[in-house]
């Protein structure tokens, strides 16, 4: 995930819930012969390879459907790696010039426990983006209309066929919390748990949220990196707004690798603060920063030393007697962390 343009949307700074790396998978398609469906949600921007064919034509990076000599359209199923709520979508149709679809649309459902069939059909699949004009070679970002509180599959309609290079589908994770113990320990700085890193004073390198991302990171962008600040005794901090309120048990601080640019000291923080929600249901992100600018912090861990390429968990470390909403994880004097791991019990 890398920083978003400043003329991009604010719903860009959600998460992708359809991407490769937070569990999203492309399920079916009517045709891919030119480019695997898979391609669509792959993390990697895409790129152009000028003599690089196949034997069924040029390769692209993206997904591509043959010229359709018949009736009909070409459809794609993804399903997104947890169930949330969508706000927006970038169609990306790089390095397509020519062989661009006209027109997508896309529609999503509700179907927690899978698919009743491979196409999709029979379930209740509603608009989520009507029928929208595709350019060649460009990242078209369009709001999702709020036809659905809650999706976990989405299927793209092109039309009448083409190629699509990527598909990112943003939006809020949504954890059905009621199911959660009062006893039970989950990792409360999670993306796919509904953790969402809201704030920074720097992501020069690469993305905020991939703190909170799955897995390990695959390589030093798949991480939170920042300039190198020459400014004497600077700190650079990140802002997690948790999945749930709740009292943090352990922690896991990740500098997968990151070798010679790692931080030398980190502190964790944390408040807790209650953000207005509008008639829309999710936390007003102005109101919650003013919140946040007035919010007394503690710490939760006291200044640490780090290694390069290294898991540092903390448990004795770790002091949280009352619950939080927020962390905060400086770092000293600058550089790149990879992942952030924060397991607790919800309040």
């Amino acid at each position: 995930m890398k920083p978003q343009d400043q003329q991009s949307p604010a719903f860009t700074h959600l998460i992708d819930l359809a991407a490769e790396r937070f569990g999203g998978k492309v399920l079916w398609c009517t045709d891919d012969f030119f480019a695997e469906k898979e391609n669509l949600i792959k993390p990697s921007k895409p790129i152009f390879i000028a003599d690089k064919y196949t034997d069924r034509g040029k390769w692209m990076d993206g997904w591509e459907s043959r010229r359709k000599r018949t009736e009909g359209h070409d459809i794609a199923i993804i399903q997104l790696g947890a169930a949330g709520t969508i706000k927006g979508f970038d169609v990306d149709t790089a390095h397509f010039l020519g062989n661009q679809p006209q027109a997508c649309s896309i529609e999503a459902c509700y179907a927690p426990n899978g698919l009743s069939s491979e196409s999709g059909e029979g379930e209740k699949w509603v608009e989520v983006l009507p029928r929208t004009t595709l350019n060649p070679g460009s990242q078209h970002f369009v709001e999702a209309k709020p036809a659905l509180p809650l999706a976990t599959h989405i299927r793209l309609h092109i039309y009448p066929d083409g190629g699509v290079a990527r598909l990112r589908v943003y939006g809020d994770v949504q954890r059905d919390w009621s199911r959660v113990k009062a006893d039970e320990v989950v990792d409360l700085a999670a993306a796919q748990n509904g953790a969402l890193a809201i704030h920074c004073n720097d992501m020069f390198f690469s993305h905020m949220n991939n703190l909170i991302m799955p897995g390990r990171g695959v390589n030093m962008g798949d991480g939170w990196e920042t300039k190198r600040n020459r400014t004497p005794n600077n700190r650079d901090w990140v802002i997690v707004r948790l999945a749930h309120k709740g009292i943090i048990r352990r922690a896991l601080i990740d500098t997968c690798h990151f070798k010679g640019n790692y931080p030398d000291t980190f502190i964790l923080e944390g408040t807790s603060i209650e953000a207005p929600v509008p008639s829309t249901h999710r936390v007003d992100p102005k109101a919650e920063l003013e919140l946040i600018a007035k919010a007394n912090w503690s710490p939760i861990i006291e200044r640490t030393k780090l290694q390069a390429d290294h898991e540092h968990p903390y448990e004795q470390e770790v002091r949280c007697a009352d619950p939080v909403t927020h962390v905060r994880l400086s770092i000293f004097p600058d550089g790149g962390v990879s992942r952030t791991r924060l397991w607790g019990t919800i309040v």
